[in-house]
C-alpha cells in the first residue's frame, strides 16, 4: 500500500519542547560544495572512475546513493557509498565553511531559551565533524531525507525546521512543524514556496529577525 505517512506532533509533545528549531546541514548551515567536490574528486581518482564533481555539488540534498547511481553500476553503490564516507574526513571538513548567518542563527535559538538540532540526510559522525570545525554545537540526526526527516523532527519536538532543499520543505510539513526555506541551496525561492515552504528566507543572515518576531507572535 502506498503514500506518504503524515506525522502530527500532538499539544502535549509540542508544549514540552516550544522552542526547539531543527536545521539541515548541507547548504543551509555549511557551504560543503567545496569539501564534497574533493571528495568526488578523490573517489574518481582511487577507481579510475569518471565523476563530474562540479556538477554533483549542485544537486546536494538527495541522499549519496542517489547521486552514486548516476556513475557506478547498482551493484557498486554500496561499497562506493562505504569508500566515499571513508575518504570524507580528510577531503571534505576542512575545506567547508560555515553558510553566512549560520553561527548567529544557532545562537538566536539558543538566546530565546532554546534548541537547536541537525536534521541531515548526512552520515551523522561526519556531520559532527563539520560543525565541530565552524564552531556550532547541536544534535545531530543523520541519515534521514525528505519525509523520512519527520521521524526526527518529532522525536526532538521541533516546531519550526529550517533547509534549503524542497525535501527539507516536505520533511517539515510531515512533521506539522513550521518550514522555513532558505533560498542558498540548489531549490530557488519559487521552487520552495511551491513546495509549501511557510517562510523563504534569503540566507540565513535574515533568521535571527525573523525568529525574534515569530517567538514574539508565538508568546
Amino acid at each position: 500500500m502506498g503514500g506518504v505517512t503524515t506525522y502530527r506532533v500532538d499539544a502535549d509533545q509540542s508544549a514540552a519542547v516550544p522552542l526547539t528549531v531543527g536545521f539541515d546541514l548541507d547548504m543551509t548551515l555549511i557551504d560543503s560544495r567545496p569539501g564534497i567536490k574533493a571528495v568526488y574528486d578523490r573517489l574518481a581518482a582511487e577507481t579510475g572512475v569518471f565523476i563530474d564533481s562540479a556538477l554533483a555539488v549542485t544537486r546536494l540534498g538527495p541522499p549519496l546513493d542517489e547521486e552514486l547511481a548516476n556513475w557506478f553500476p547498482a551493484e557498486r553503490v554500496a561499497e562506493m557509498g562505504d569508500l566515499y564516507r571513508a575518504l570524507y574526513p580528510e577531503h571534505a571538513i576542512a575545506p567547508t565553511p560555515a553558510m553566512p548567518g549560520a553561527a548567529e542563527a544557532v545562537a538566536a535559538v539558543r538566546a530565546a531559551g532554546g534548541r537547536a538540532v541537525v536534521v541531515t540526510a548526512k552520515f551523522a559522525p561526519n556531520a559532527e565533524l563539520h560543525l565541530s570545525h565552524v564552531g556550532i554545537e547541536a544534535e545531530v540526526r543523520g541519515w534521514l531525507w525528505a519525509e523520512a526527516k519527520a521521524e526526527a523532527l518529532i522525536e526532538y519536538g521541533v516546531s519550526v525546521y529550517v533547509g534549503d532543499h524542497v525535501g527539507d520543505v516536505r520533511g517539515a510539513r510531515t512533521a506539522g512543524a513550521l518550514s522555513v526555506a532558505v533560498a542558498t541551496g540548489p531549490c530557488d525561492a519559487a521552487e520552495l514556496r511551491a513546495a509549501g515552504a511557510d517562510v523563504v528566507l534569503r540566507d540565513l543572515t535574515e533568521f535571527p529577525a525573523w525568529f525574534a518576531a515569530h517567538s514574539a507572535a508565538a508568546a
